[in-house]
């Protein structure tokens, strides 16, 4: 039998490097590049500071983690990668400082097990070293996530394909070298066998964007990196299918399933953050007399906030761990992902909302990263799926595990039970 929960020496001690660094080198850039897209754009002055720091991380062989040697990682599996975001999640930079940032990690995923060589050399291996970004476009204006209303489509024409209609909220559209598009080439089936993925480059005649949408309230609307995007008769390639026509949804979980449990590992850092904001604020103040941390209804808020943290990250890095022993998303390791990814948004308000409460009007202010923590929630409660969504998945999951009972009164009815025990062990009575 084997069971621990202790990380080896060798990792740990990578493990508090980087907690270093990412507190002396990495959080500093989210006080000084505040635009949305600054972590993520190769062309924001925010690229050329995290330049130098790549290169330390490399050296330090701690770059893109999440993916195997051959594709320029290290292939640590997902518990450790799970160690490292609750840390590097402390930071907007952190993942982009480590190769690891969404939406390039599960795109470059894509990109490794179904494009063309070609591909691989112009868009792979760029996307790879950070040179370039990428997009993955999915959900549109009308439908949200459910893939049953989709209306854009794509209809082959000789050795090209043509995708016609619009995508709503695909991140990093306006400075990707690429988007990967899921479409519909065909509407007589259903529609988890009738979607397809496509790489559509940018500047592609016919692929324009509407506008770009931020999330929670920036100064300049229209100044934020989610893009709504019409397609009209944009053509590309027959070769920029990726995988094969109507195999859509079997390429998109190469990356779902990841970006779903990578997002809840990262939620750790924010959560694990706001608690030492918490902490810190509860030893420093006053009120009535008395520290904020002597206060009983004060020391409630810390000992929930704690005793939240711990049981949604056990059960993150849990779901790591089945990842890492099944190699595959299976149907196990499916439930576990839908169940944090649903979890993320509650535990995230219930933990940031106590600090922020803690921390008085200051909490509610633009002068504490809290604020900000609480305004990008409610994202993670609909991208990769709303948690409605995650939450059937759930039930359906653990429903397989149980069987209905036939009989009039169910399987635990105290007095049939009782009347069973008896006969097992009612002579014991009568001695």
């Amino acid at each position: 039998m084997t069971w621990s929960f202790e990380t080896d020496a060798d990792f740990q001690e990578s493990l508090d490097w980087i907690d270093t660094f990412t507190k002396e080198e990495i959080e500093p850039l989210d006080l000084v590049f505040r635009e949305p897209g600054d972590p993520w754009d190769p062309n924001s002055p925010a690229a050329a500071a995290m330049a130098p720091l790549r290169e330390i991380v490399k050296s330090k062989r701690l770059w893109a983690c999440h993916l195997e040697p051959e594709l320029g990682g290290q292939g640590y599996g997902q518990v450790a990668l799970g160690l490292m975001n609750e840390i590097l999640g402390r930071s907007r930079f952190g993942p982009s400082v480590f190769g690891c940032q969404a939406p390039d990690s599960g795109n470059a995923e894509i990109l490794a097990k179904f494009g063309t060589e070609d591909q691989k050399e112009r868009f792979l291996k760029p996307l790879l070293n950070a040179d370039i970004a990428s997009c993955y476009s999915m959900t549109e204006p009308q439908a949200g996530a459910d893939p049953g209303e989709f209306l854009c489509t794509a209809t082959r024409d000789g050795d090209e394909w043509v995708i016609n209609g619009e995508k709503w909220f695909a991140s990093h559209a306006r400075f990707s070298a690429f988007l990967l598009v899921m479409v519909v080439t065909n509407p007589d089936v259903p529609i988890h066998k009738g979607a397809s993925i496509f790489l559509v480059e940018q500047g592609t005649p016919g692929m324009d964007i509407i506008r770009n949408s931020a999330v929670g309230p920036y100064v300049e609307q229209g100044d934020g990196v989610h893009a709504y995007i019409e397609f009209k008769n944009c053509r590309v390639p027959a070769s920029n299918l990726l995988g094969e026509e109507g195999d859509g949804f079997l390429v998109a979980q190469t990356r779902l399933g990841g970006g779903r449990v990578h997002h809840a590992m990262r939620s750790v850092g924010v959560i694990r953050k706001a608690i030492d904001m918490m902490c810190e604020r509860a030893l420093s103040r006053k009120t009535k007399g008395e520290l904020l941390a002597d206060k009983q209804m004060t020391q409630e808020k810390i000992a929930d906030a704690y005793t939240i943290m711990m049981q949604y990250r056990l059960h993150v890095l849990y779901t790591a761990w089945l990842i890492d022993k099944h190699k595959e998303y299976n149907r196990e390791v499916r439930k576990e992902i839908a169940a944090i990814k649903a979890a993320t948004p509650k535990v995230l308000l219930e933990v940031v909302s106590r600090a922020m409460h803690l921390h008085g009007s200051l909490g509610s202010s633009d002068e504490t990263p809290l604020a900000h923590m609480w305004a990008n929630i409610p994202e993670l409660g609909v991208v990769d799926g709303p948690t409605e969504v995650h939450k059937i998945a759930v039930a359906k999951g653990v429903l397989r595990d149980y069987a209905p009972h036939d009989e009039l009164f169910p399987s635990y009815h105290t007095p049939t039970q009782r009347a069973q025990a008896l006969e097992k062990y009612g002579h014991y009575l009568e001695s």
